[in-house]
């Protein structure tokens, strides 16, 4: 049994299928002679493929952007072409029958033990163009989520050092019944992707790779945040008991989503959810959702071969709109930094603490033009349907005067698309409250936004002054914690007495314990993965209000977080005892 951190509840049985950082098991099988020259125009192919996305990208990317960001793609141009590099594919190729993808594993492989022998910073960052170019190479040679179902059986466990956003959604075309990474935390794109899907899921398990193999059996406990290799009989069993009764919750709780959501007392909420793209905008309305309350666009930009353009952008989010529940979706733009980056933006760009630097609309404010490409896409887009159902939201504002520039350039977007002649509409402008300065004047803040939604997953690690990611100090992100429960009590408490809709979009909306703390606080709107949604609407509709008012008098008398959390559960405990099993550790 190995443990880790719980990103995402309930029990997954399945087999092992083990994703390393780029190559699924390499075949290392040596090629027939006939194969040979086969296995050379593969490669030769995927060479060309790549030399063309990369002009592409280049020329894009000095377009919309820059061109020292584009410059970039130049450097990966140059390593694609570099003699030495292709002369030793084609050789294993050629004198020792390796096949491409792993001839590009062993030649990374050299290059990473080479560029681990220099002191010379700059050296050392080249090595990450090197690996770049042999993901791209590898890319067009297979596909590292198209398992061998004649060598797997039965439900799969995906087992990563962290997904990829690309992969993450790729999983969408893979039966997985459950994900553990060996790095990661409750926040990272794994553990998005599989709160979003209802998958169990644990990360931060230290040296799993080397434990794991795929073909193993694997159990996912994702309320406790283990896991266990190979179980024995009577551990397999107990782990099988807990699986049904998760199994059947799911079942129980998913013939809910008709029902309105409302509390014991018949007050009316407003149960969002949080996607990524389309398949997770299908799963909403799938789940009882009344609307999405957060896309993240950046999963677009994160996924996309090179820059989606102003005509994809709209013809992206239409569909998005579309496909979610009755329409009604908040659009984030691009929050790209900190844990999530895109080579064309910031690639080189080193910080010591990213998560606090250089990302989200700050990084929008330096690339003026890509930045307006996603405003007027989102506004095309919000355009085709009935006015308010479409809202657009910024990120990580922290002073008036971004705000104020925000305005400015929403207005630019307008009058430039009214200048082609096309009708637009104008749509709800909101703000998320992450950053501590925000929340301080929320006051002043609300007089420039239609509306407020608090990104609790940042709100708390500004807070802490505690990297979420960091494992050293993650145990100080805490969204029970008196001193966040404060601020958010504050936040809610002015945005309802201006009469400014307010929605948590954090993780925490979708927990049970935390749930009924907000509850008691007054808020009314919430956006959670949308496999949340049921489970959160039983629960409301066993508290009544006033009683959820008496958890929060009492809890904000306590002064630690484990206080809380143990009070917490207690209370969860008798309100809607079957659900504590959907409230991770």
């Amino acid at each position: 049994m190995r443990r880790g951190i719980a990103v995402s509840p309930g029990v997954a049985i399945g087999t092992a299928y083990v994703i390393h950082e780029i190559f699924v098991n390499p075949n290392t099988q040596r090629l027939e002679d006939s194969e040979v020259t086969a296995e050379l125009a593969s490669y030769e192919t995927a060479r060309d493929k790549s030399a063309i996305e990369l002009r592409a990208l280049e020329r894009k990317v000095e377009a919309q952007v820059g061109h020292d960001e584009a410059s970039i793609f130049t450097v990966h141009q140059a390593i694609l072409r570099d003699g030495a590099f292709t002369n030793k594919i084609r050789n294993w190729i050629v004198e020792e029958r390796m096949n491409a993808s792993a001839a590009l594993h062993r030649l990374l492989g050299e290059y990473t033990t080479l560029f681990a022998k220099t002191n010379d910073d700059y050296l050392k960052e080249r090595l990450n163009d090197v690996r770049d170019v042999i993901i791209r190479l590898s890319s067009h040679l297979s596909d590292v989520l198209k398992p061998d179902q004649e060598m797997i059986e039965g439900p799969l466990i995906v087992v990563a050092d962290e997904l990829l956003p690309s992969q993450a959604v790729a999983l969408g075309n893979v039966d997985v019944h459950g994900i553990v990474t060996q790095a990661g935390s409750q926040t990272s794109h794994a553990a998005i992707i599989a709160r979003s899907r209802g998958i169990p899921a644990v990360s931060g398990v230290k040296n799993v790779l080397r434990k794991v193999k795929t073909g193993d059996q694997l159990v996912v406990d994702g309320r406790h945040g283990v896991i266990e290799i190979n179980p024995n009989v009577e551990s397999l069993a107990a782990f099988r008991k807990l699986e049904r009764e998760f199994v059947d919750l799911k079942d129980q709780l998913a013939s809910n989503r008709l029902l309105p959501a409302e509390t014991k007392d018949k007050v009316p909420l407003h149960l969002e959810a949080n996607i990524n793209g389309i398949p997770d905008a299908k799963g909403a309305d799938g789940m009882g959702a009344c609307g999405v309350g957060l896309y993240r666009t950046e999963y677009l930009y994160l996924t996309h071969q090179d820059v989606p353009d102003e005509e994809e952008q709209f013809e992206i989010y239409r569909d998005i709109i579309a496909a979610s529940p009755n329409h009604s979706v908040t659009i984030r733009t691009l929050d790209i930094g900190g844990d999530k980056t895109v080579a064309y933006l910031g690639h080189d760009h080193k910080e010591a603490n990213p998560f606090m630097g250089w990302r989200s609309i700050r990084l929008s404010f330096e690339h003026p033009e890509f930045f307006n490409t996603q405003i007027r896409g989102i506004i095309r887009a919000a355009s085709e349907f009935p006015a308010g159902d479409v809202r657009i939201m910024f990120p990580m504002v922290t002073t008036v005067e971004e705000l104020r520039k925000l305005r400015a350039i929403l207005r630019k977007a307008y009058r430039t698309l009214e200048g082609r002649g096309l009708t637009v509409q104008n749509i709800p402008v909101g703000m998320m409250v992450e950053v501590p300065a925000a929340a301080v004047m929320i006051d002043t803040m609300v007089e420039l936004v239609d509306f407020v939604s608090v990104g609790s997953n940042d709100l708390v690690q500004y807070l802490m002054a505690a990297d979420r990611d960091n494992p050293k100090v993650s145990h100080l992100c805490q969204p029970l914690s008196p001193a966040v429960l404060i601020v958010l009590k504050r936040v809610i408490d002015v945005c309802n007495r201006r009469k400014v809709p307010i929605t948590v979009c954090g993780e925490m909306a979708g927990k049970p314990k935390a749930f009924l703390l907000l509850l008691g606080m007054g808020l009314r709107k919430f956006s959670m993965s949308p496999a949340f949604v049921p489970s959160i609407k039983q629960l409301a509709a066993q508290i009544t209000v006033t009683e959820a008012e008496q958890i929060l008098e009492a809890v904000l008398k306590f002064k630690t977080t484990a206080q809380v959390s143990k009070y917490m559960a207690r209370q969860i405990e008798l309100v809607a005892p079957k659900l504590s099993i959907l409230d991770s550790d």
